[in-house]
């Protein structure tokens, strides 16, 4: 029987936030709290947090999500049965995303939403590479053509699937 680990360490610990570090993801900030591990399977726990006015475009990945949201409300744009639809999701709700669901995401008030996400290793690592360090004070900006592009060739290189810019403005999503 496989034994179940968080990290490759045998010892306990407490992870400290303000020793993790933060990449900027399109327009959100994601935070490893558990980093990714050797083995794509292992556990990887990030707090994501989604800035006022700003969207997640719509995608999938064969990679399961788990969002616990911390504070704020959000809007996901879920599959309900075949046709899409926009679901408010609130501090203490969970959103379960399986493997290949497409989803979006998209915070429509006036303060930022926080979640912990948790997913595996080898989505930890496509975070590492789509991301960006965060500057210390830095306000968060829509993304650049550039890395707009950095972006779908990494999730293109990890077979994840993107909707046009057409497909996200149809649904109320623009990333420029």
């Amino acid at each position: 029987m496989e034994k179940f680990s968080l990290t490759t360490e045998s010892l306990p610990r407490v992870v400290r936030e303000r020793d993790c570090s933060i990449l900027r993801v399109l327009a959100a900030n994601v935070q490893f709290l558990v980093g990714p591990q050797e083995d794509d399977e292992n556990p990887c726990i990030l707090k994501g947090t989604i800035a006022p006015g700003t969207s997640v475009p719509f995608h999938s990945h064969d990679i399961p999500e788990v969002f616990f949201i911390l504070s704020g409300n959000i809007e996901v744009l879920l599959d309900d049965g075949g046709s899409l639809r926009w679901i408010e999701a609130r501090a203490g709700d969970l959103i379960e995303m399986p493997s290949n669901a497409k989803h979006a995401f998209r915070n429509k008030s006036r303060n930022p939403v926080s979640t912990l996400v948790f997913t595996t290793s080898r989505h930890g690592r496509y975070f590492q590479e789509i991301g960006r360090p965060v500057v210390s004070g830095e306000s968060v900006q829509p993304p650049t053509p550039d890395e707009i592009e950095h972006f779908r060739k990494i999730a293109e290189r990890y077979g994840y699937w993107l909707a046009t810019p057409e497909e996200n403005a149809s649904f109320g999503i623009t990333l420029l």
